[in-house]
Formats: structure tokens, sequence, C-alpha cells
């Protein structure tokens, strides 16, 4: 029976044995350097481990969500999203027989390539560099567990295993059509090099979907976002919660909750929802996954990959949900007067250090600056792209004010 997005819904089962089609470690395509293996740990999970002991993955916890660092330690930031978005991704896997460890290793991975302060430092980078092929986070973050991370004898990178890095780039499905045209959020301005470049060394099969693993992942990141911005909206004031109540899903579980707890305070109230809003949406994912996967029948992990459509995803009902919370945040968050001058400030920070650093390549730091008067401009250009978008938010306001004489307060 299918589960209603509104209503109390099923219980999620603890968990169960492999699926046939879930990705399974001991048979993974390997890493790009031949390694020996762990006597302790699988594939997947040293992916895992890897990831959480990077640099690029501490510096998370000092980047902005939707808002900047001082405006308070309660909202989330890139690391407490993606923390969010780990457990979320493991209690789908588990539900649905997928390998725990490689939806994990793809939540963890999914946000590393994002530059200080969140969409509006995407956009200005993606300025600085629109003659040199523009800045995407996926590419990046593909750049940053393959080039950036230095901390191994032997090779640049991770050297995280083939499916860790298809989830990477794949998560929210296919790049290009089986003849390597461009497709999705590519289609105008093609994929993105970096990606291309390292898919030439090790093919990640552009044109095919991701694992189940990596599908779950990315439903993991949309019921994380929904819920979180909802909290932080709330916090800081932007609307109150009975005016998203006037979202569908959102009003019933406020009338539920007040019919089961009446004179509850603020603070519970909204915890309460958003808490039933979460599981909502993961049994919702649970049943709609199970009903895919059982009408393809798929055999095997490469059963996924080559199959027409996602086999994770939101009912048709849930689907119009999350694009109903969505459409209420747009306005009265994401572009809501107070965020956006914050993030106009922001986006002419990150423009004002690129372009700083364009002229005076000199003042990079040495690891940065050593031969760069040597390389082409758009090498150039994308090595200052590559040291600004590792800065955290607070790195970047500091490097602004040592090179300017005014920065702004953000707040």
């Amino acid at each position: 029976m299918p589960v209603s997005c509104f209503g109390e819904g099923m219980a999620i089962r603890a968990g169960r044995e492999r699926a046939i089609y879930a990705a399974d470690p001991a048979r993974s395509r390997g890493r790009r350097f031949a390694e020996r293996p762990s006597a302790s740990r699988n594939d997947f999970r040293r992916d895992c481990d890897r990831i959480i002991h990077s640099a690029a993955f501490r510096r998370l916890a000092h980047k902005t969500q939707v808002f900047v660092y001082h405006e308070g330690d309660h909202y989330r930031t890139r690391l407490t999203h993606t923390l969010e978005v780990v457990q979320i991704a493991r209690s789908l896997a588990r539900a649905l027989g997928l390998d725990e460890d490689l939806a994990e290793a793809a939540a963890l991975a999914h946000d590393l390539g994002h530059p200080p302060f969140g969409h509006a430092g995407e956009r200005a980078l993606d300025a600085c560099l629109k003659d040199f092929g523009g800045f995407d986070h996926n590419a990046q973050a593909l750049k940053i567990v393959t080039e950036l991370e230095r901390r191994y004898a032997s090779f640049d990178g991770l050297d995280l295993t083939w499916e860790t890095l298809e989830g990477l780039v794949k998560h929210n499905g296919p790049l290009t059509d089986r003849a390597g045209g461009a497709i999705g959020r590519y289609a105008e301005l093609g994929v993105p090099e970096a990606i291309l470049a390292y898919s030439r060394i090790q093919n990640l099969e552009l044109w095919s979907f991701a694992s189940a693993e990596a599908q779950a992942a990315a439903l993991a990141d949309d019921i994380a976002y929904d819920a979180h911005d909802i909290d932080d909206g709330l916090r800081a004031g932007l609307f109150d919660l009975d005016d998203i109540a006037a979202v569908d899903i959102v009003g019933a579980i406020v009338r539920e909750i007040d019919a089961e707890h009446a004179g509850l305070d603020a603070g519970r109230r909204t915890h309460e929802t958003v808490r039933r809003l979460i599981t909502r949406m993961i049994e919702d994912v649970i049943a709609e996954g199970s009903r895919r996967l059982g009408a393809l029948g798929p055999q095997s992990v490469a059963d996924i990959r080559n199959a027409s459509a996602a086999v994770i995803g939101f009912s048709p009902l849930m689907t119009d949900a999350d694009a109903a919370i969505k459409g209420y945040l747009y306005p009265r968050m994401y572009r809501h007067t107070r965020v956006m001058r914050v993030m106009r400030e922001a986006e002419g920070v990150v423009h004002d250090l690129f372009q700083h650093f364009a002229a005076q390549p000199d003042d990079l730091p040495p690891e940065w600056s050593e031969g760069i008067g040597r390389l082409d401009d758009a090498t150039r250009m994308r090595r200052i792209a590559d040291y600004i978008a590792g800065m955290t938010d607070r790195y970047a306001l500091i490097e602004h004010a040592r090179h300017f004489a005014v920065t702004p307060e953000l707040a």
C-alpha cells in the first residue's frame, strides 16, 4: 500500500540483508591507484573514513549553509547539513537493503566543493571564471578528492573507489547521453572539464545512473534541506510556523501536533514539526523506492545503472509537497532582503579576492604561487579559484581585510 505523505505512514524497517542490487564493496571496481586491502575495513568504509579525515571536510564546519557563521551558533553550516544528510542516507539505505557505507560516502562527499558563503560564493566564482569554463561545486568536489587533497605519500587526492566517485558526480542522474552529449543541468553549458578530464582517466560512465546508494544520498540531501531550512528560517524570524502551515504537508503535521499536544510551547512545536516532516519524507522514499525496485526487478547494481529512470525517489504526492516547500522558502528565505543583502556583500568579498590574486598572484601562499607565472591564463585562473574555493567564510574575510581597506561585516 502506498504511503501518504500527509498521513501516519509506515514503520521504517530496522534493516534487512543486502539486496541483490546493492553495491558490494567486495566487488568494487577499485581505486585509480592500487592499494593493499585493509584487514579491518571494507573499501566503502575506508572511503568514508578518508573523507572524514580530509581537510576539505573539516573546513565545512565554517562554510555557510544559508546564514553566515557569526549570525548565530544554532544555524546549520555545511558540516552540520552534511551530517544530517549522512544520517538520512544511512536510514534509507538500511531500509532498502543497500550498502550503508557507500550511501554514507556519497553523502559525506556531496558538498566538499562548495566555496565560502555557500551559493553566493559559487555564483561569484562562476562569474569570475566565465571565460574559463565557469565554476561548478560538483566538479570542484571531484577535483578535491582526486587531486587537491595531498595527504598520502603515493598519490594526490584520497584515491576513493570508483563507486564513491561516480556517486559524487552522478548522484542527481546522468550527465550525458550515450553519445556524450551533455544533458540535464549541463545541457546548455556542457559538462565541466574537470569531470570530463577525470572520466578520461577512470571512466565514470557519465551516461548512466549512479548506484541506488548514491541516489539515496541525493534524496537525503533534499529531505535535509527542506527540514533544516524550515527550522533555520523559523529561528531567524523570517516567517512563523502558522505561516508555513499554509503548505499542505506542513499544515497537516501542525494540526496533528496541536490536536495531540494542546498548548505546546513554540520551540517544541517547531522541532516536533520538523521531526515529523523528516519521518514522512523518509517513509515516502522507502515506499516509493520499494515500489520502483519491485517494478524494475533489478538483479544487479548494473541493472540500477542501466535503468531508464532513477529507482530512488519521492512519490508523485511527495514530489509536489517537496516543490511546495521549496516554493514557499524561496521568496521568504533564500530571497529575503536580509539574506540577499548579506549574500551580495559575500559575493563581493569573493570577487574582490579573485581579482586581487589575478592581478598579484605572488600574494598567494607559497604552495599556491609557486610556478604560477609559467601557467597559461586558464590554468592560472583555475588555481586561484581552487585556493579561494577552499577558504572558510572566516578565512575569506580575514584575507579580504588583509588586502583591502574596507571589508563588510556581513551582519
